[in-house]
């Protein structure tokens, strides 16, 4: 099996520059050089485990193209450009559209009118994408994406405006088994979870405000926000290895371990079935 692929960008103009969710506050600020720090562990971290990391150049202007996770979604050699809710990251989609094309990825559009922020909103775990609506995406441009990869797509509601994507409170670790915070969706999103994916391990309330389920899985190995101990513990329980990586510094924009990555082998995007 090929090591897994995954795309960063370096935090070198990264800062609350404006808010668009909660826990984003100008009057707070980030501390880049700290941030840089964090970025680089959790870059060093994922080398150390045998990923293969590309970069793309940061943009003046574009604090949060760090965020690559929601640059769109990857299928097998295909690239579905977000089309985002927010003005001030719409202005990232050139740059991340560029990269894809350079990189020998098809890049493709989903029809204006809708909203779709990538693997931010959208998760594989097994053969079915589930899919987090209401903030930033919608169930219209869900149901396009599947259509367009020929995938079953299982939408649920995020109820809880602090888990503004799905990727801040569902985390696939294998087909059948995940991690999730279960008071970031209603009834209906718990039980579609609970029919469809076997093996739930909850994070705690405190654990999910340090953005817990926003992890890399690389393997057996989950890669997650520091001072989440229960969940390590969980995690260890469940057959995987937890690192810890201090993070604080990105989730003061609402963001972890996972907001800073994409897969580009489509570990979250291209089904699981082609790698087993």
């Amino acid at each position: 099996m090929s090591k897994p692929r995954i795309l960063m960008c370096p935090p070198d103009h990264y800062g609350i520059e404006y808010e668009i969710n909660p826990w984003m506050n100008r009057s707070l600020g980030a501390v880049r050089a700290l941030a840089f720090r964090q970025w680089q562990q959790l870059h060093d971290t994922l080398v150390e485990l045998e990923v293969t990391v590309e970069t793309m150049t940061p943009e003046p202007n574009l604090p949060d193209l760090v965020f690559t996770a929601n640059a769109g979604v990857v299928f097998r050699n295909r690239f579905l450009s977000s089309r985002f809710r927010h003005e001030v990251r719409a202005r990232e989609s050139p740059f991340f559209d560029a990269w894809f094309a350079a990189n020998g990825f098809g890049v493709e559009h989903l029809p204006e009118g809708m909203y779709h922020e990538g693997a931010g909103d959208a998760l594989f775990c097994g053969e079915s994408l589930f899919a987090g609506y209401r903030t930033r995406s919608d169930v219209t441009a869900h149901q396009w994406v599947g259509k367009a990869l020929g995938v079953r797509v299982l939408p649920v509601e995020l109820v809880n405006p602090r888990f503004y994507h799905l990727d801040t409170c569902f985390c696939p670790l294998a087909p059948g088994e995940a991690i999730y915070f279960p008071d970031a969706f209603d009834t209906y999103g718990r039980r579609v979870f609970a029919n469809h994916v076997p093996k739930l391990i909850p994070v705690a309330e405190e654990e999910s405000h340090r953005f817990g389920c926003n992890a890399v899985v690389v393997g057996k190995t989950v890669v997650h926000n520091s001072r989440c101990p229960r969940l390590a513990a969980d995690l260890e329980g469940a057959g995987y290895r937890s690192i810890e990586v201090e993070l604080d510094e990105f989730l003061k924009a609402g963001g972890s371990a996972k907001c800073l990555t994409l897969r580009l082998d489509g570990e979250d995007a291209a089904g699981w079935k082609a790698r087993q």
